[in-house]
């Protein structure tokens, strides 16, 4: 089977504009997580709708597609890059712009998910720790998911589910193994065709998460889990987070 990686990329975001050129470790965020993703798949490409971010692409060696700007999703623009690039790929991997620490073993997880020949939709959840902690389980920005026994998704969630009737919250984590979402996505080439001709659903608007959309329209998604934290950047904070978390990997592999 033949993978492409496509990672999305926009310059304008509510939260923190200019964000794939944020400079993390000396480098733009958006060439971190092209360098993240290159050589586990069969092909890796930029999909951005600004003239900035191509350059910048461009000039640290990657590949870029130019796309709309506007599309509502990722997803949306996702497809249309990958029209531009051609065919010859079963699987497109959506990779987020703003996820420099993506691991190889993580990429490998959802590539996995299509050794099952059912697999429609893939993406990848990790158990949260005790040590988390109940603050970060109701952390809205932090989706939750909860699967089936066939590792497929049944819901996805900002709120916390399932919900505990008998147990302190404080006790939740200790209780029940609780999944994290992460917003990396793999499709069949065919599938993703059709879910970006879907019109928007009522629970994807009303939690605001695609992936819903998908769901309501009767399609599976394969769940694959990683053990990695992954750390996302929405925010000017998260990006000194990050910058921290890199001080304490290159220390560590020092």
């Amino acid at each position: 089977m033949k993978f492409i990686g496509i990672i999305p990329a926009r310059y304008a975001s509510t939260r923190f504009p200019a964000k794939p050129l944020a400079v993390l470790g000396g480098k733009p965020v958006i060439q971190r997580v092209y360098e993240q993703v290159s050589g586990i798949f069969d092909e890796a490409y930029v999909a951005t709708d600004d003239e900035r971010i191509e350059a910048a692409v461009k000039a640290f060696g990657g590949k870029v597609v130019m796309t709309s700007p506007n599309h509502k999703s990722g997803t949306d623009r996702c497809y249309e890059a990958f029209t531009k690039v051609g065919g010859g790929y079963d699987v497109v991997v959506n990779i987020q712009g703003d996820e420099p620490f993506i691991q190889p073993s993580q990429l490998e997880a959802v590539k996995a998910c299509f050794q099952d020949p059912t697999t429609q939709i893939a993406t990848l959840v990790k158990p949260f720790t005790a040590d988390d902690g109940f603050v970060s389980l109701e952390n809205v920005n932090s989706p939750k998911v909860v699967v089936n026994a066939n590792m497929n998704a049944l819901y996805f969630s900002r709120s916390i589910i399932p919900y505990q009737r008998n147990a302190d919250k404080q006790d939740w984590l200790a209780g029940h193994t609780y999944y994290k979402h992460i917003g990396l996505y793999a499709y069949r080439a065919e599938v993703l065709k059709e879910i970006t001709s879907l019109p928007q659903s009522s629970l994807e608007l009303a939690e605001s998460l695609e992936q819903l959309r998908w769901l309501e329209n009767g399609y599976t998604i394969k769940v694959g889990v990683t053990q990695v934290e992954t750390i996302g950047i929405d925010t000017p904070e998260d990006l000194e987070r990050a910058e921290e978390f890199l001080k304490q990997q290159e220390k560590h592999h020092a």
